[in-house]
């Protein structure tokens, strides 16, 4: 019998959705850090990953690949002449003819993402975005794009790059393109791709950016790296991941941060819709789509029980997996076994589970050591948006033979026969850039309570829910304001 892997990125499908209103804006110099990110710049790092395994066809220790590839496949995005029907030219996607069919996803993405486009209806006519000019850096999707075109309508001029090279629609970039929105995306980027997106989305004559929107903290690395002096007009940054987030405290405990940073990970809505119940339903349909998977029965290790944990380990239950849980917060760990979850290390469980699904956010959570225990057939993949849990590099060894199933989707198989499968954000944004001057110091903070509370409320809509209201003496008994924030700060929910 043939030992097969299967290694799948997976990308949070709903990953800016409505929960994007609680962006992060935030600036990330990294001190102690540089080092790290220059070494990502040279070597095979997580982003050249998709290089290698969507060409796994024609990579020196590939089988060789059946599938046959377009030619639009094979020609870099960056070595084709692309027009829309206005004329404009300032963007670099897979396939500008792809627009018809984007607009229409992006269309169906709005019926789903109530609290943006009502956020949209009511403050289009202010314009509170006006003279704003944001460089982002995060997922390209038909959700993310309805917020791109919220950013638009409320006054904000804005180019973009992706901060994934898995998860990017190449139709939903195109439609952006087609709506001349500077977009430079295209799922399949190599590493040097990447940061050349990022770079057209800054180095541009006659243009500099005011604000900046991160989901992980490259767009501010690089422009701290390559373009410093823009940070003077710069008024702050939205962060929207874990792993920005911990780099801008480290920024900021070492008085390197330059200008206010808005951290809305942490943000209830955030942590809550986005993170928790948008990935509790986002899970089973890309393993479905992607591996025609079977979840009754299965036995499954979930890496880290944080929000995103949480979501993928209760979903697993429901279809009836036999779910493990491995932590190093013993907080998350007690919490894993109060929900009913087996805690155990993965070195303990990984000859016996079917599935392996990373959701920490660290590096190297899954290492060479672990797929070579993995039996026949096992499925491995990374749900979030860095592809460093899983150390895909230590596969590229000639011993072992890759064998491109589907885009996002390679078997590795061992000498032996063994195979594995691979599977391969807008209020904080308005707060920022009309805060008065010295409200925001050089520091990271938490989305206002009042915003998150109102992001919460414009979710409700969608529910025909009818929140109580306080009468004036009972405000007075609590010590509250009618109109809220109900909760303090350090409330845990």
């Amino acid at each position: 019998m043939r030992k097969v892997y299967s290694l799948v990125s997976l990308t949070k499908n709903r990953e800016s959705k409505d929960a994007v209103l609680s962006l992060n804006i935030k600036q990330i110099q990294y001190p102690e850090q540089t080092r790290e990110f220059d070494s990502r710049l040279t070597k095979t790092g997580r982003r050249s990953l998709s290089h290698s395994i969507s060409h796994s066809s024609t990579d020196s220790n590939s089988s060789g690949g059946s599938d046959a590839e377009n030619p639009e496949d094979v020609v870099s995005p960056r070595d084709m002449q692309q027009i829309n029907s206005t004329g404009n030219r300032d963007f670099c996607i897979k396939n500008i003819k792809l627009a018809g069919f984007g607009r229409r996803e992006i269309e169906l993405a709005e019926d789903e993402m109530t609290a943006l486009m009502a956020l949209r209806k009511a403050a289009q006519g202010e314009k509170p975005l006006a003279a704003a000019k944001i460089v982002g850096c995060t997922h390209v999707t038909a959700q993310t794009a309805v917020l791109f075109e919220t950013l638009m309508v409320l006054g904000a001029q804005c180019r973009w790059a992706a901060c994934n090279i898995y998860s990017t629609q190449d139709e939903v970039a195109a439609a952006l393109a087609e709506q001349d929105f500077p977009v430079f995306a295209w799922k399949g980027e190599s590493e040097d791709d990447f940061w050349w997106c990022i770079d057209r989305c800054v180095n541009v004559e006659g243009w500099e950016p005011n604000m900046i929107l991160d989901d992980g903290g490259d767009m501010t690395h690089w422009i701290y790296k390559k373009y410093p002096h823009l940070f003077k007009k710069v008024k702050g940054i939205v962060e929207e991941s874990i792993t920005g987030i911990h780099r801008l405290h480290h920024l900021s405990k070492a008085g390197r941060l330059c200008v206010p940073a808005i951290n809305v990970n942490d943000s209830v809505t955030k942590q809550k819709f986005d993170n928790l119940y948008c990935c509790r339903e986002s899970i089973l349909d890309s393993l479905k789509k992607t591996a025609d998977i079977m979840f009754g029965g299965k036995q499954v290790a979930v890496c880290g029980y944080g929000e995103v944990g949480k979501g993928c380990s209760a979903a697993l239950k429901a279809m009836g997996s036999v779910v493990y849980v491995t932590e190093i917060d013993p907080i998350c760990a007690l919490q894993a076994c109060m929900d009913g979850f087996r805690l155990a290390k993965l070195g303990d469980v990984v000859r016996q589970v079917d599935m392996v699904i990373t959701c920490t956010g660290n590096k190297n959570v899954v290492v060479r050591e672990h797929m070579d225990l993995m039996k026949n057939g096992c499925v491995v993949c990374n749900m979030g948006r860095s592809n460093t849990e899983i150390d895909v590099n230590s596969l590229r060894t000639p011993e072992l033979v890759w064998q491109h199933v589907r885009a996002q989707v390679d078997h590795i198989i061992w000498p032996d026969g063994k195979r594995i499968v691979l599977l391969a954000e807008a209020l904080a944004l308005i707060e920022l850039f009309n805060a008065p001057e010295g409200r925001y110091k050089q520091d990271v903070y938490l989305l206002p309570k009042k915003l998150d509370e109102y992001v919460a409320s414009l979710h409700l809509q969608t529910f025909d829910a009818h929140l109580t209201e306080l009468t004036d003496e009972q405000a007075k008994y609590m010590g509250l304001s009618k109109y809220g924030p109900f909760k303090p700060s350090y409330y845990r929910y």
